[in-house]
């Protein structure tokens, strides 16, 4: 059931929560939700956590992945997700949105807005998706001075810092800095575009008893791999992080095929969401019944007439 007005979220925060899941032994898995629709489908579909990707967000906007948006876009994103779902949900931070200041006040803003987790990366603006050449690093004090500020802000924020490092500094950097993040304080480590099983086996070898996330994107350096094989290699988190964004794309893009080529939308209507459908899973019927519920403001028709003398 969807977030209803009226409605308590969990009292324990959301950090905590996310941290719990964690910690419970075998390997999360987290798919991406670019939208509030998305989040209430992965929610349906039985997962407790979702995963607010950068690059989702910003292609929902028309938009590159290159650092752009601001925390407050970001933070809009979070409100939806969270207020349709109630999971835990873990978000894509980028660089951090500037130097140690900045990403302070980007924790603060994610967790007011409901975030459980941030992921914090160790790239330069104009940072790139992980799985794209030519990324820029940034100096790994200076990141591990990011993650240690996102520490020294946070309530109950579960901090995750990212490397970039595999692709320029090889495995050995990647650990490297990885290691200086945890020194820092970082909660788990997310290493970026690993490209085969060795690596990825490798680096978990390396980081023992650590927490680390994996990303099984698509079209990206990564083979495919299930949950259930990252776990086997060491994982304690998978994020899909676009998934859902370029499914719902492509059935966009048939949808207004379809409407230019026959001037209706007939012979799309077998591969919609039909409106019960929709309305079930918005939760119509429950907010009616709240509304019902509420006991109508009855105003006075007129003043009372004063008596005389009185």
């Amino acid at each position: 059931m969807p977030y209803l007005l009226g409605q308590d979220f969990p009292a324990q925060p959301a950090g905590q929560r996310f941290r719990a899941l964690v910690e419970a032994g075998g390997i999360l898995r987290i798919p991406g939700a670019h939208n509030g629709m998305a989040a209430l489908q992965a929610k349906a579909a039985g997962f407790e956590a979702i995963y607010l990707s950068g690059a989702a967000m910003t292609a929902s906007m028309g938009l590159p992945d290159l650092g752009i948006i601001t925390v407050d876009e970001v933070a809009f994103f979070v409100r939806q997700v969270v207020r349709a779902s109630g999971l835990p949900v873990l978000v894509d931070g980028d660089t951090g949105y500037g130097e140690a200041l900045n990403v302070m006040h980007m924790v603060r803003v994610f967790e007011d807005a409901g975030a459980a987790a941030v992921q914090i990366e160790d790239q330069l603006l104009p940072k790139k998706c992980g799985h794209l050449n030519d990324k820029k690093l940034a100096d790994p004090r200076e990141m591990a001075a990011k993650v240690a500020a996102a520490l020294r802000a946070r309530r109950h924020l579960y901090v995750i810092a990212r490397t970039d490092a595999a692709a320029s500094e090889g495995l050995d950097g990647a650990v490297a800095r990885a290691r200086l993040y945890l020194e820092a304080g970082a909660d788990a480590i997310f290493p970026e575009a690993l490209t085969n099983a060795e690596m990825f086996r490798e680096f978990a070898r390396r980081m023992p008893g650590v927490p680390l996330l994996a990303n099984m994107t698509e079209f990206g350096r990564t083979p495919f791999f299930t949950a259930a094989e990252f776990e086997t290699m060491g994982y304690r988190m998978v994020i899909w992080p676009v998934s859902s964004l370029r499914v719902a794309n492509r059935a966009q893009e048939r949808l207004y095929a379809a409407l230019a080529r026959d001037g209706g939308t007939q012979a799309m209507v077998d591969q919609m969401q039909t409106r019960a459908e929709l309305y079930a899973a918005i939760g119509l019927a429950d907010y009616e019944a709240l509304d019902a519920s509420i006991v109508a403001t009855i105003t006075p028709e007129g003043m009372p007439l004063r008596e005389p003398g009185s």
